[in-house]
């Protein structure tokens, strides 16, 4: 698919791999539509970027901000040919420790976020790239999901994060196959350790230890070299139904 005159939503899209995806839709000649709950950094992408841009402040577990955010981009830009998840959180919490039980609460919000806010945002695109023009192959639509290596890695503590993430992993070839009889591709990345807004809070001595942990480059991942896969995944039409990890050859360790 081309991205030239093409309309994108990314969710999480005003920080870290999100915001990188933006900005290499808009170099492309693309629209993104920013959906997140960081009103100020959406506004000041759409100052910096210009009419390529457009921001809706959503909830992602909120399925009717979901439909809202769809129905913004068509409204905006006429169309939708795209859909980047990038929203997620991450709780680092023992299932039994020193504090207590994890929570249940904490299980669901991070499984809300992560699994079902993608999905949610996927079923309501999914409902308006299906009547999009095809192109000369057929295609109609991308959808890009971001899973993690700790659905294959999952630490001590991750139980939460690596289960939602495993859910991304294992709906990508489900939706692949029920989606290409309409012409739209589902692909996900599962990142390793990538310099983003929740590793910036750390100290430094910290973040040089975890990009240590990866082989080659030894160092954290950079939100643009994730913006440059998903480029790639929009690019070449072969790219479906599959995981792609990006992690520079990293596998977690227990803890």
């Amino acid at each position: 698919m081309r991205i030239k005159n093409k309309t994108f939503l990314v969710t999480g899209g005003s920080s870290g791999l999100g915001e990188a995806t933006v900005r290499m839709i808009v170099k492309n000649g693309g629209n993104a539509v920013i959906v997140d709950v960081d009103e100020q950094k959406g506004t000041e992408l759409i100052n910096e970027l210009g009419d390529q841009v457009s921001f809706i402040k959503t909830d992602v577990t909120n399925d009717a901000n979901a439909k809202q955010a769809v129905e913004h981009a068509v409204t905006t830009f006429q169309a939708v040919h795209g859909l980047i998840n990038c929203a997620g959180i991450g709780k680092a919490k023992k299932v039994v420790g020193k504090s207590g039980i994890h929570g249940i609460e904490t299980f669901k919000k991070v499984m809300n976020v992560n699994l079902i806010g993608s999905f949610s945002m996927i079923q309501h695109v999914a409902e308006v790239m299906k009547d999009n023009e095809p192109n000369r192959e057929g295609e109609r639509g991308i959808i890009v999901n971001t899973a993690s290596v700790a659905a294959f890695d999952g630490q001590i503590g991750q139980a939460a994060y690596a289960a939602s993430k495993g859910g991304i992993v294992s709906m990508t070839l489900p939706l692949a196959r029920e989606l290409a009889s309409h012409g739209i591709r589902v692909m996900s990345i599962a990142p390793g350790i990538f310099e983003t807004p929740m590793f910036a809070t750390l100290p430094d001595a910290a973040r040089e230890s975890l990009g240590k942990m990866t082989p080659f480059p030894n160092r954290l991942g950079q939100p643009t070299e994730y913006a440059q896969l998903v480029e790639q995944i929009m690019v070449n039409p072969m790219l479906n139904g599959e995981v792609i990890r990006l992690d520079g050859a990293i596998r977690m360790q227990m803890k």
